[in-house]
């Protein structure tokens, strides 16, 4: 009797002993796989940050991109002071700040939608027929430009004249598209439009501000001194020619000695 009773202790503590393995097996299993759970988000954290840290260096390498594309046309290839580019408007549409400024920004209109449409469209035209292709792009933005100054802006229509249709030849316009537009993305031909845009705009408006300064004695309009001691010359042709070379003169001596 006394050795069944201990048998049945022992078949109990085996069982128990059994249980207590299997219990501590089972934590192992259940420890592991939380490890290769915790390893598994570790890996998705580090990845996420490998990307996002990408993500922010391909922002910063474009961004600086398209900083340097901008500064390139306001600055180290302005269109007026360093290429020379554009002298007709250039030299007959400043005799005032407010005539410069306006002539500027309706080239700049052009020259930004026509990069970005002949930048998108660049692999459909075939190379025989490039240079007709973007002047019927750059016509068609020049007309909807002539006819929104026609409708809103009329006095200033009638003042910049002849000068708004002929942006369709406008060495400047085609020449950004054959040059960068035809060759580059379309973000970057937008921001080669308004660098190029922006430093000519500049330009117009400085050469008329000096022009009607020295001639007229005003400002965008506005009196700084009385008419009558104003340099009528400078109002005239050769004082666009005269004013254009000391601002050229100007920059290039900045240029030279930063």
């Amino acid at each position: 009797m006394q050795s069944s009773y201990s048998e049945i202790q022992f078949v109990k503590l085996v069982k128990l002993v059994d249980k207590i393995i299997y219990n501590i097996t089972y934590s192992k299993i259940q420890f592991v796989q939380f490890v290769q759970l915790v390893d598994k988000k570790i890996y998705n954290v580090d990845k996420l940050i490998r990307i996002q840290n990408n993500k922010i260096n391909y922002l910063n390498q474009h961004t600086m991109t398209n900083f340097k594309i901008i500064k390139n046309g306001i600055i180290d290839e302005n269109p007026t002071f360093v290429l020379m580019l554009g002298m007709c408007p250039t030299l007959a549409t400043t005799s005032s700040a407010i005539n410069g400024m306006s002539m500027g920004l309706a080239t700049a209109f052009v020259l930004i939608c026509s990069n970005i449409v002949i930048s998108g469209i660049k692999r459909l035209i075939p190379d025989q027929v490039r240079i007709p292709a973007y002047i019927v792009v750059i016509a068609s933005f020049v007309t909807i430009l002539q006819m929104v100054m026609q409708a809103f802006l009329p006095e200033l229509y009638k003042n910049l004249g002849l000068f708004i249709p002929l942006i369709v030849v406008n060495c400047i316009v085609l020449g950004r598209a054959e040059s960068f537009a035809s060759r580059n993305t379309l973000i970057a031909s937008a921001f080669d439009g308004i660098g190029v845009g922006a430093g000519f705009t500049l330009a117009l408006t400085l050469l008329g501000l000096l022009r009607e300064i020295l001639g007229s004695g005003k400002a965008f309009s506005y009196a700084l001194y009385p008419e009558n001691y104003g340099a009528l010359l400078f109002v005239l042709a050769p004082g666009a020619f005269i004013a254009l070379g000391y601002l050229i003169a100007i920059v290039n001596k900045l240029k030279t000695n930063p």
